[in-house]
């Protein structure tokens, strides 16, 4: 009773409780024994803040050689905050963990690229120029600027928009479409009217297998589709109550709603459409949820638009307005050449029959990647001639094991295991494999990001919440 009763006096949320460290603050105590002093106010924000900040500092020093081995992305994960300030976490991502920099208020400058650049340049120094391999960030006109003054600056580096935010104004793009539009109205209606009806909602969940049906959100992005697909899964369980004679001999039935959502219900072409936009919109909606590494995004975003074409049987004229979409926001703003290499370097697209790695743009953007990443010229032969030994199964490429693991392993773990036969590749694949196609984090503590960007604060008020930042944000990173 005395941890609940410290929980009620303090209004701490109850899911503290869920952190990772509160069985072990709980072990730790009663291992001591009764008697243990609790730490000071005065304790947890100054020595001990800065105790656990080293601590942080000694996990963030252990990535450095991975770093140096593997390369690493640098995120910048910009976000509005409940004040509307433009707020950008920086982060650093490699295969063993990603790493919180620091946060800073852009709110003054998140439309000059020029300034932003210069932000970049100052993480990218800190990390080590030869170490970045990859600058992911939103996909705004201001950070592609960005990115393209930080490639002039560092031809090694790569910019690429951010995967999951271009999948998300992908469907918010097709959101924005009038039969979606007229779908998701229609679900609203059908999923108020039953929510609203406690009759029907009893009525609905004795069906066998019910569940909850997902309400359409407000957001642009894939709650809409996602609500959608709950309607969908529907379908069967509200046709029999809005045909039963239960619902017919009910006073419901009068109701001058109930007709509205009776005709939806019962609309063939209704249901139809919801089929085809849940289709649609589901490989879209599976890839914003797996968030792939970068050797499966160009990969995903084809079998997503061959999908849709399958859809419509392969009919011009009905899969155009999603395409010219797909046009819009992939083809122009997230096919890079990081992507189009990590895509011919993933063994399990090179080794499947159906691969579109003999494209021209395939090769001439891996052919762009050699010679920006390495600067020795006899190195960049070497590695255009290893090319053919790996694409014809050749060497330690040859053993049966390589190509029955292709599928099962972590691209870039493959090269580690069996890449000896095609050495300079082999170190380049590593290093392309090993990024990340995503700016984003984890999820955001808004109280903690809110309080470091207020203005009325002395400096040394200042520096411990940047200290206490530092330490949270890796503490969930860490735990992830």
């Amino acid at each position: 009773m005395s941890i609940a009763r410290f929980f009620y006096d303090t209004c701490t949320p109850f899911n503290a409780v869920n952190s990772v460290y509160f069985q072990r603050m709980v072990d730790v105590i009663a291992a001591i024994g009764p008697g243990y002093k609790a730490p000071k106010y005065n304790q947890l924000r100054t020595n001990l803040l800065g105790n656990m900040k080293k601590e942080v500092q000694l996990v963030v020093s252990s990535y450095r050689s991975v770093w140096e081995e593997r390369g690493c992305t640098i995120m910048a994960d910009g976000w509005q905050d409940r004040s509307n300030r433009q707020l950008i976490n920086f982060l650093v991502y490699c295969k063993r963990g990603t790493t919180f920099v620091r946060s800073i208020d852009a709110s003054d400058i998140v439309k000059d690229a020029t300034t932003i650049c210069k932000l970049f340049v100052e993480l990218v120094e800190w990390v080590g120029s030869k170490n970045v391999i990859h600058l992911v960030t939103d996909n705004g006109a201001n950070y592609k600027a960005a990115g393209v003054l930080l490639q002039d600056k560092y031809p090694s580096i790569k910019w690429s928009p951010c995967a999951a935010h271009c999948l998300n104004l992908i469907l918010g793009d097709i959101g924005k479409m009038d039969i979606v539009c007229n779908l998701a109205k229609g679900a609203a209606s059908i999923t108020k009217f039953v929510y609203n009806h406690a009759f029907l909602l009893a009525w609905l969940r004795k069906r066998e297998g019910w569940t909850e049906i997902v309400h359409p959100g407000p957001t642009r992005f894939a709650t809409t589709f996602i609500a959608l697909k709950s309607i969908l899964e529907h379908q069967h369980d509200l046709q029999a109550f809005f045909t039963s004679k239960t619902f017919k001999d009910s006073r419901y039935s009068k109701d001058k709603k109930a007709s509205g959502v009776v005709a939806v219900v019962l609309d063939s072409r209704f249901w139809s459409d919801c089929k085809v936009v849940v289709g649609v919109c589901g490989p879209l909606i599976r890839m914003l949820h797996r968030r792939p590494s970068i050797g499966y995004v160009y990969d995903g975003m084809y079998r997503a638009r061959r999908a849709i074409k399958n859809i419509f049987k392969n009919k011009k004229k009905l899969y155009k307005p999603i395409t010219s979409i797909f046009k819009a926001r992939w083809d122009k703003q997230l096919r890079r050449d990081i992507h189009a290499s990590a895509y011919l370097l993933n063994p399990a697209f090179l080794y499947d029959k159906f691969n579109m790695c003999t494209k021209k743009e395939i090769m001439d953007s891996f052919v762009e990647m050699v010679t920006t990443l390495i600067s020795d010229r006899a190195i960049q032969r070497k590695c255009i001639d290893e090319v053919a030994i790996y694409q014809d199964r050749l060497g330690s490429f040859a053993r049966q094991l390589a190509f029955d693991s292709s599928k099962s392993m972590q691209p870039d773990e493959w090269w580690r295991v069996f890449g000896c036969s095609a050495p300079n590749i082999q170190s380049l694949a590593i290093k392309i494999l090993s990024q990340t196609s995503s700016s984003s984090g984890c999820e955001r503590n808004w109280s903690v990001f809110e309080r470091i960007h207020t203005k009325k604060r002395n400096r040394l008020e200042h520096q411990r919440l940047n200290d206490l930042v530092f330490v949270h944000y890796n503490f969930r990173l860490k735990e992830r």
